[in-house]
Order: C-alpha cells, then structure tokens, then sequence
C-alpha cells in the first residue's frame, strides 16, 4: 500500500543512481529545478537512496565507467552521511514487486529494482533515463526529470 503523502512536506525523493553521483558532485547535468527539490526534501530527510544503488556505483566503478577519486566504500558511506539521505533496504516486498511491474521494462535489475521501491514508497524518483520517464508519463509511477 502506498502512503499518502502529507502535501506540506517535500515529496520523497528516490535518486537514480547517476542522480546521486550528480548531486553529491554538484553536477552541470543536474537541473536548477531537482537541485532545490533535493535541497528542499534533503531538509526534511526525504532523499532516499535505493540499496542497490551502491552495488550499482560499485558495478560501473569496476567496470571503468565511473571514477570517484576516493574508494568506492568511502565514497558510498560519505554520501550516506549527508544530512537528509536515508538508505532504503531492500525488503522482500520490493524485490518480488521489482519482477510484476505492471509495464514493460528493459531487464535492467537496478532499474527494476529503483522503480519497484519508487512505487513501494510513493516516491517520486528523480532520473534522466528517458525510458524511466515515459513509462512514469503512464502514471505507473512518480518521476522527475533530473535535468529539469
């Protein structure tokens, strides 16, 4: 059951994982718009990070694809430090769910895995992945375009 949300707070952001390693490098990819709503729902402790995302971090470091300057391990844990970002487990309800999305869906895990916890949660997740934004177009879940 999804939670209805309280209209006076800051949505329940849920950052893709290239939306994490843009906002935590304040990135130029990143919109003016999703930079103050991170802002704003980070001040109410409303930014969420998928525990896959750090698997998925990991994943693109080992493959070269991403380079953070710091280990992967320290990186991670810096930014689960940041004041207003909480880490979402990964419950078994989002795990099962992750493989009966009602849409069609690349076979991506952390894809499946980021939209599944969005849709747990009420959460709007914040992506740049255009695939991710027409599906929530549908109103199969919340999104927002990160370089808005």
């Amino acid at each position: 059951m999804t939670p209805v949300e309280d209209p006076a707070r800051a949505p329940l952001l849920l950052l893709d994982t290239h939306t994490l390693v843009w906002s935590i490098n304040d990135g130029p990819r990143l919109g003016k718009t999703v930079k103050e709503s991170i802002r704003l729902a980070g001040d109410e402790e409303r930014v969420l990070v998928s525990a896959i995302t750090p698997w998925e971090i990991a994943l693109l470091v080992s493959k070269g694809r991403l380079t953070l300057g710091v280990d992967v391990m320290d990186w991670v844990r810096g930014v689960l430090a940041v004041p207003g970002v909480r880490l979402v487990p990964l419950e078994p309800e989002i795990a099962v769910a992750s493989t009966r999305l009602p849409f069609d869906i690349r076979a991506d895990p952390a894809d499946r895995i980021l939209v599944a916890t969005a849709r747990h949660l009420g959460a709007t997740l914040v992506t740049a992945d255009q695939a991710l934004l027409a599906i929530a177009k549908n109103r199969h879940f919340k999104a927002m375009d990160a370089g808005s």
